[in-house]
Order: C-alpha cells, then sequence, then structure tokens
C-alpha cells in the first residue's frame, strides 16, 4: 500500500468557531496518526470565514506539540505572501522543536484575494519571482558559509522536507530542476494532472534533498457506511465550492437532505464547473472508496496521496478518514 496523508483545510462550519476548529484539527490528526497517516499537512489561505489555518506555522506547531510520530507541514505556504527569511525563521523553528517531522510545501498562488494581497503588505511582481524565491528560501536551510550577511537562526541546517506545489507545468518544472518532491493540486484543479506528472518525471534532476522523482496526488475522499450517506456528505464540499465560485465564501455550509439535491442547489452550469474541479473524488462506502482508491493509483501511480474531506460534522469526518484507510489497506 502506498502512504496515505491528510490535507485539513482547518473548516470552520455554520454555528462553530475556529476555537472549536482548532479543537477538532488536533483530534484529527491525533486519529491519523493511530490511524497510520504518514502527514498532516495545513494550508495557508486568507480572507476565508471558513478556513481558520491562516497563522499556518503557528497552527502545524499546535498540531506537531500535541501529536507524536506523524509528519506535520504546510500543504502549503504561499510563498508569494511571505520573505522567504521568514519562512525559513518560522520553518527552522518548528523543525528544531520536531526534529524529523516538519514537511514545507511551497505554493505560488497568493492564497487569497487581491484587497487580502494587499493588506499583507507583500508587493510581489509576478509569478516569474516564485523560482529565485524558493532557491533564496533553499538557501537559508543550507550550512552558514563564510561571509554570509543574512542567516535563518535557526534554520540553517535543520532537516525538513521542503516540496513544491502546484496545478500546472510551472511547478512541476520548478520540482524537477530542483529535484524536489513534488505534490499536485489534483483535488481541485485536476485538468493538468497528468501531463504535469509525466513533465515532472520526465525532466527530473537529483538532488542533495531527492534521489529520485516523488509524487503525491491530492484526493477527495468522503466515506460513509452507505453510499447515498456518502453523496449526502459530500454535498458540504459541493455547496462550498459553488459558494466560493459565486464569489460568497463563508462558514463551512451543514449537508444537503441527499446527494441529488445539489441540482436543486445549483445551475446546471454551476454544477458542471464543480464536477470538473472535483472529478479526483472518491465517494462512497468502504467497498466503493477501496475500487475508487485502487483505480485511482492504478491510473496516475503517484507514491504517496494526500487524502481531503471537507465534511460538516467532525464525527463524520473522522470516520470517513478510518474507512478510507481501512479501504486502503484491504
Amino acid at each position: 500500500m502506498i502512504p496515505l496523508s491528510i490535507l485539513d483545510l482547518a473548516p470552520v462550519t455554520e454555528g462553530s468557531t475556529p476555537a472549536a476548529t482548532f479543537a477538532n484539527t488536533l483530534d484529527l490528526a491525533r486519529h491519523a496518526e493511530r490511524l497510520g497517516y504518514r502527514r498532516y499537512w495545513l494550508a495557508e489561505h486568507h480572507n476565508m470565514p471558513g478556513i481558520a489555518s491562516a497563522a499556518t506555522a503557528v497552527l502545524i506547531g499546535h498540531v506537531a506539540a500535541g501529536t507524536d510520530t506523524i509528519r506535520v507541514g504546510a500543504g502549503g505556504v504561499m510563498l508569494p505572501n511571505h520573505a522567504p527569511l521568514q519562512v525559513a525563521e518560522q520553518f527552522g523553528t518548528l523543525g528544531t522543536l520536531f526534529p524529523g517531522r516538519i514537511d514545507l510545501g511551497l505554493g505560488r498562488a497568493p492564497g487569497t484575494d487581491q484587497a487580502a494581497a494587499r493588506a499583507l503588505r507583500r508587493y510581489y511582481e509576478n509569478a516569474e519571482e516564485f523560482p529565485a524565491d524558493v532557491a533564496e528560501l533553499l538557501g537559508y536551510f543550507e550550512p552558514a558559509r563564510a561571509g554570509q550577511a543574512v542567516r535563518a537562526v535557526p534554520g540553517e541546517s535543520v532537516p525538513l522536507e521542503v516540496w513544491v506545489l502546484g496545478s500546472s507545468l510551472f511547478g512541476a518544472r520548478l520540482a524537477a530542476v530542483l529535484g524536489l518532491p513534488y505534490a499536485f493540486a489534483s483535488h481541485f484543479a485536476p485538468d493538468a494532472l497528468d501531463t504535469a506528472v509525466a513533465t515532472y518525471r520526465r525532466e527530473f534532476r537529483p538532488s542533495a534533498r531527492l534521489a529520485s522523482p516523488h509524487v503525491m496526488l491530492a484526493l477527495n475522499v468522503v466515506a460513509a457506511e452507505t453510499d447515498a450517506e456518502a453523496g449526502r456528505l459530500f454535498t458540504t464540499q459541493q455547496q462550498a465550492f459553488v459558494n466560493l465560485r459565486r464569489g460568497r465564501p463563508g462558514l463551512v455550509p451543514p449537508p444537503l437532505e441527499s446527494a441529488e439535491a445539489i441540482h436543486a442547489y445549483c445551475t446546471p452550469h454551476e454544477k458542471q464547473g464543480i464536477d470538473a474541479a472535483l472529478a479526483c473524488a472518491v465517494v462512497g462506502s468502504g467497498a466503493t472508496v477501496r475500487a475508487g482508491l485502487q483505480d485511482f493509483i492504478a491510473r496516475h501511480q503517484p507514491d504517496e496521496l494526500l487524502l481531503t474531506a471537507n465534511i460538516f460534522d467532525h464525527a463524520a469526518r473522522v470516520r470517513s478518514f478510518e474507512l478510507a484507510m481501512d479501504a486502503a489497506s484491504a
């Protein structure tokens, strides 16, 4: 079985609070550790009422302090929002506090809207700066050189895994040329999946960090006792996606009464859009999820899978990840 990991979007549900979200995040991470998941990743978003992981490094520290063995990391830090030195210091600190357990995934999207990007006070010209910023950041984790004017303390010589995240050929090629592992955002942007992975593997250059290409693919997985119940739970994620596309992101909504009810919630055009964006999804009972995972792995040959599930009820979300691990292990 290939390793499974979890991407937690730290959902703030209707009627709940960020404080409750943080308690649920740690609870889910502890379950994930017990179940045998390899990594527990959190993603940076800003100005999103339904996502509480804006201060990603702080939340990673919370999760790492409350667990023992599972790797904890960022999936990812949106580098346009930060000076590379600050990221190196933050993750150098995490890597020092929790040696051998910290991952740093780097993305080039801002993870927010233009108003919030301006409020972050990081004046980023364009995506072409991203490779230079990644190279600068990697340099801070190397041993200090004689005469080096700026050092990351802590940071230099701290061992942690650095990943490039992406949903296009840009990230695939950057990960390949730098010799870094690559995580593809197939859970919401699957269009370039096969081309990007093939490009990364073909163009990969071995580095001191990684000898051969290593790909992790993100996959929506919602599991329940029956196919019908899993389909109902999945309507939470479908609604949230429609609301975002409508320019009205809000708290994570409860599921509709059935999977079929999503057709009344959105227009046919909107439904077509969410079906395309969430095409990499396995939704159903344990048996259905087992078959879906096997098919996805056979088609795309990932080295790891990063599972995500935006489920309204915390207990149902925990149960979904339990069923997913059982299905993968069977």
